[in-house]
């Protein structure tokens, strides 16, 4: 059973940084974390889910323009992870961040809280 867990959400000021991770594991036989299209997506209270970022298998990073040169997004395939590097964090970045793997079948972390206040 895939399993995605975030970690690295808090609390940080405006104008901060916060690097938020993401391991994978239990995936299909045949079909590794390497071959997923990996991603960040964010959901504010009262808002709808907002892509944030995304990595395909070629290592291609697509980042949506409200975080566009703020946040990068990077994978190391060999140890399943995914990272979010986040700064210049600003109050609308607030949100619970999930990560996210597409293939056939996708799948998503429980999600962490970040939360930019000062």
């Amino acid at each position: 059973q895939v399993r995605l867990v975030e970690s690295g959400g808090g609390l940080v000021q405006p104008g901060g940084s916060l690097r938020l991770s993401c391991v994978g594991s239990g995936f299909p036989s045949g079909i590794p974390f390497s071959v997923y299209t990996m991603g960040w997506v964010r959901q504010a209270p009262g808002k709808p889910r907002e892509f944030v970022a995304g990595i395909g298998s070629d290592l291609k990073p697509n980042v949506a323009d409200s975080v566009k040169g703020r946040f990068t997004i990077d994978r190391d395939n060999a140890k399943n992870m995914l990272w979010l590097q986040m700064n210049n964090l600003e109050s609308d970045d607030t949100a619970v961040y999930y990560c996210t793997a597409a293939g056939s079948v996708e799948y998503w972390g429980q999600g962490t809280q970040v939360t930019v206040s000062s």
